[in-house]
């Protein structure tokens, strides 16, 4: 089949769209028409830097579509499903077996490399292959050949532009609140950096009951956002590069960290009270070292942990919150900001600029999405 893809040829590099080709499903897969992908940061990283799949490759890993082909024994799914891609996993190891996905033994490979288990790809281009199973769908592009392992099914009245986000961004934040800190209504919930992740923390924090939801940021509007979301207390950062956090917010009992940045992570642990716990969501620059006073961990009995994909399993995770979303109890649409998919470029610098949260490619009329 032939496909218009948004293809990276060098780093740092541009989007260029260019018709490639997209062999049929395999077992275990199904080929999706896709009509909207999220734009996240981890797919600018893989672009601009060699954190990323071997290059020609087709990014994207948040796809939403409808099925057209499935792959030789997939009985879950049929053509005309509407689907949700979220991020690669063997099904298989002890964690995916666990209800751990996030941490699968194959996750590098499945995610980061852009290729299937066997190290092949369904796109070439020129009759030549090219890294086109970007977190197992590679969805920039106007199909993808996906797995089923994390594959979600989408209520029908759900734009499916909406439900994009949730395969990554509103799942790690979400994820990050409901399902590793567990908040409750007892939780005062620091969110750390207002993007997608964290913004989508704000609201599980309102899901969760949070009494105190404690937003901080260093752009004003993220600020006024968070608190329409639901943040009962804003902070802006911009006043220095080490926010101080001691003494200037309601003592948090749970933390969330999306700004990867070790000064803000650092001065979030300090904030914690006693037995406090936080979690980071953000992806560092390589080699990035924490100073965290081993006395004070000790005797406060915090908790610092990391997360992937808010530790969520999707297929079990993400269905009740995408009927949230079509029901309106979940203003994702809030966040997201729609470009055409020829507009790749334009998407990447707005979010690259922060005038845009979450950057979505609409790769179908809006119309034929709901």
């Amino acid at each position: 089949m032939e496909i218009l893809a948004a293809v990276v040829h060098e780093r740092p590099g541009r989007f260029v769209l260019t018709r490639c080709e997209l062999e049929p499903p395999r077992a275990g897969e199904v080929c999706i028409r896709v009509h909207a992908a999220g734009v996240c940061h981890t797919d600018l990283t893989a672009r601009d830097t060699p954190l990323g799949p071997r290059l020609p490759a087709v990014l994207g890993h948040e796809g939403a579509g409808v099925v057209v082909e499935v792959g030789p024994g997939v009985t879950e799914f049929g053509v005309g499903d509407r689907v949700l891609a979220s991020f690669g996993a063997c099904g298989g190891c002890p964690s995916c077996a666990a209800g751990a996905p996030g941490y699968c033994k194959s996750a590098v490979l499945l995610n980061a490399f852009g290729t299937r288990l066997d190290g092949s790809s369904p796109i070439r281009l020129g009759g030549a292959p090219i890294s086109g199973h970007y977190f197992a769908q590679s969805s920039f592009a106007t199909h993808a050949v996906v797995s089923t392992v994390n594959l979600v099914k989408v209520p029908h009245g759900l734009d499916l532009a909406v439900a994009a986000p949730f395969a990554c961004g509103v799942q790690t934040g979400m994820g990050a609140v409901l399902e590793v800190l567990r908040a409750t209504p007892d939780d005062t919930l620091l969110v750390l950096g207002c993007g997608t992740v964290g913004l989508s923390a704000v609201m599980a924090g309102v899901r969760a009951g949070c009494r105190r939801i404690v937003a901080v940021d260093r752009l004003a509007a993220r600020l006024e956002l968070a608190a329409k979301l639901g943040a009962t207390h804003t902070l802006d950062a911009a006043s220095g590069p080490r926010p101080d956090l001691l003494g200037r917010v309601p003592a948090p009992s749970a933390a969330v960290d999306t700004t990867a940045a070790a000064p803000v992570v650092e001065a979030g642990f300090r904030a914690l009270r006693p037995r406090g716990r936080l979690v980071c969501a953000g992806l560092s620059t390589p080699g990035t070292k924490l100073s965290i006073d081993a006395n004070e961990l000790l005797v406060s009995g915090k908790t610092l942990r990391g997360t992937i994909e808010g530790d969520a399993e999707p297929r079990r995770f993400l269905p009740p919150l995408l009927r949230a979303a079509r029901d309106g109890e979940l203003p994702v649409e809030a966040l997201i900001t729609r470009f055409p998919f020829e507009a790749i470029e334009d998407a990447a610098a707005a979010m690259r600029a922060g005038t845009v949260v979450k950057p979505v490619l609409t790769m179908v009329d809006p119309s034929e999405s709901a």
